[in-house]
């Protein structure tokens, strides 16, 4: 039937996660073996997290003789997610003597790829998470970094340097050039970054290493996302200011600049339960934008009191009924606050093709 309607690729999928690796094994068997013109048609897994097994599952896929793998980065997908692409990829590595099995992938760029699809949908990755979580490779016990440091491969099946990671060693520095600075960027994989990109991220790399000892790869990495990862900036911000305790109530100044008069800022100020509400309900009122506030997230990207600070927004329009995310970094996290925020306004702002709110269209600023 198959051959007759042209299919070339015949995936099996396991739509609902409920399948255990043996039991897809024998699926996957059964049907090569008693499908005709099997050997004509690529064999595809198609596989669900639901049961936590979907990578698993892939697995068997391959081993009963799947060649093509629907996968997902970061393993995001309905539900509990799909097979993550990452795992799947390091599992033929290390198996690769094994195995046997040969494919195309350029594994040095898993982590940028996973820090990409992260910055666009604001689904942030677990710590613990098989490959790109930001514990991977971190050894927290004694006997297992003793064991590291005396033979690396004792506790690290696989290194960080295969998937784009690097050695995140503290090298750069306010002190650090253009060279030095660009030298580190292409080496973590950035060498599609024009001039003109490269100073402005440089700009912001000094800014932050005059506020931090020593800038980490984790730290360049998120400043590039920030700087790139963007939408069009019908709205920036020119100041702010904060002022919040336990016994007052916090009141934010702030002042925004639109792409088309960024000659004036537009000024407002805003209370609110706290210092993060007060720069939400400051920057509705500027922007006009009707947005609800349905996630927040604040990380640490690296350690220390003078860590850059990492947030994530997930806003729902109320007219669109649609959900955009925005992403901030920062030293000061109520700053990286205000960029999240602003950044999932201009998101909801290029949906609707306008950057200007009603009164704002009928009269210049």
């Amino acid at each position: 039937v198959h051959g007759a309607a042209g299919a070339t690729t015949l995936n099996i999928p396991d739509t609902v996660g409920y399948n255990t690796p043996h039991a897809y094994f024998n699926i996957i068997d059964h049907l090569i073996h008693n499908t005709k013109g099997a050997d004509k048609v690529i064999w595809s897994t198609h596989c669900h997290n639901d049961l936590g097994l979907a990578t698993a599952n892939t697995f068997s896929g391959i081993r009963a003789g799947a060649r093509q793998v629907e996968v997902t980065v970061n393993g995001i997908g309905e539900r509990a997610g799909n097979t993550a692409l990452e795992e799947v990829a390091m599992i033929l590595h290390v198996h690769r003597q094994e195995l046997g099995y040969e494919d195309m992938l350029n594994r040095n760029q898993i982590v940028r790829t996973s820090q990409l699809v992260t910055a666009y949908t604001g689904m942030a990755v677990q710590p613990n998470k098989a490959v790109v979580g930001k514990n991977a490779f971190a050894h927290e016990a004694g006997i297992h970094q003793d064991g590291v440091l005396k033979h690396r491969e004792t506790y690290e099946i696989m290194s960080p340097e295969t998937i784009g990671l690097g050695s995140n060693a503290l090298i750069l520095g306010k002190h650090s050039g253009m060279n030095a600075f660009s030298t580190r960027l292409a080496e973590l994989g950035y060498n599609d970054i024009s001039t003109d990109q490269m100073r402005l991220v440089f700009s912001r790399f000094k800014g932050l290493a005059d506020k931090k000892k020593a800038v980490t790869d984790y730290d360049l990495k998120c400043l590039l996302n920030d700087e790139f990862n963007q939408p069009r900036e019908y709205w920036s911000i020119g100041s702010i200011q904060i002022s919040s305790g336990n016994h007052m109530m916090a009141t934010v100044t702030l002042s925004l600049v639109h792409e088309d008069f960024p000659e004036k800022q537009i000024s407002d100020a805003a209370t609110g339960t706290g210092p993060v509400d007060a720069i939400f309900n400051c920057l509705n009122r500027i922007t006009g934008v009707s947005a609800e506030l349905q996630n927040y997230e604040v990380k640490a990207i690296s350690s220390g009191a003078d860590s850059l600070g990492e947030v994530r927004v997930q806003l729902t329009d109320s007219e669109r009924q649609a959900n955009f995310f925005g992403h901030g970094a920062d030293i000061d996290i109520l700053f990286a606050s205000a960029k999240a925020y602003l950044n999932a306004i201009n998101r909801i702002m290029s949906a609707e093709g306008s950057g200007l709110t009603k009164d704002e269209k009928a009269s210049p600023i």
